[in-house]
């Protein structure tokens, strides 16, 4: 017998079915600029969009993972990245290599003062060398060299390494405090994000919510 399976509705006017994603109505016009965790893989030194979010995607051996706390501008295409190169090679160069896992060097920028929620002072930015088994996923990453994490009900991801102590993706109205990609060393493939459809899309945050959702899924599952 086939089970139903009942939507998941994100705040994010994103409402997620199996296999089907379809984006409601857009968010109002006064609040077209949101706070959140955005993925960004990196590529011969570049950061690239994502098309998948880190519950599914698995980085290879000598990957390059970048991770970019920010307001995102829903009315620009300027590319947020995080504001380190994305080099394997200085991140992982104490780490040797060891058979039967792979290296992913991890990149975490908490963001500028301007991007943290009121009350919050963004940590400095860090950087990881990450040794796992080879079909270790992006999320799996994450949970070894930065806990906590906190995901929202719906398996968005809110917060890494405690970071921010509240919200998720929440929209900013305040049209002053908006991040900028200007600062960072090189970027490519897209946009930065932000809730309309286009920029949705570029920014990844719709494979991210799909992504952490499958992941927090086959934890439970695991888990019973």
């Amino acid at each position: 017998m086939k089970r139903s399976v009942r939507p998941i509705t994100y705040s994010l006017a994103t409402t997620v079915t199996a296999g089907t994603l379809a984006l409601t109505a857009a968010a109002p016009a006064h609040a077209d600029d949101y706070r959140y965790w955005s993925l960004r893989h990196g590529d011969n030194g570049i950061w690239r969009t994502t098309a998948e979010g880190p519950g599914t995607y698995r980085p290879a051996d000598g990957a390059v993972e970048g991770l970019r706390f920010a307001v995102f501008r829903a009315d620009t295409k300027e590319s947020v990245v995080p504001r380190a190169p994305a080099d394997f090679k200085a991140i992982c160069a104490s780490t040797p290599a060891k058979t039967g896992t792979k290296r992913v060097a991890l990149v975490l920028d908490f963001g500028t003062a301007q991007d943290a929620p009121s009350g919050e002072k963004p940590p400095s930015l860090r950087s990881h060398c990450v040794q796992l088994p080879p079909q270790a996923t992006t999320a799996e990453v994450l949970a070894k060299a930065a806990p906590p994490l906190r995901y929202a009900p719906s398996g968005l991801l809110c917060a890494i390494a405690g970071y921010p102590q509240r919200g998720c993706g929440e929209a900013v109205t305040d049209r002053s405090g908006r991040a900028s990609g200007s600062d960072s060393p090189r970027s490519g493939g897209g946009s930065g994000g932000g809730p309309s459809v286009g920029l949705l899309l570029g920014g990844g945050i719709v494979a991210a919510l799909v992504g952490a959702t499958a992941w927090q899924v086959r934890r439970r599952r695991n888990a019973s």
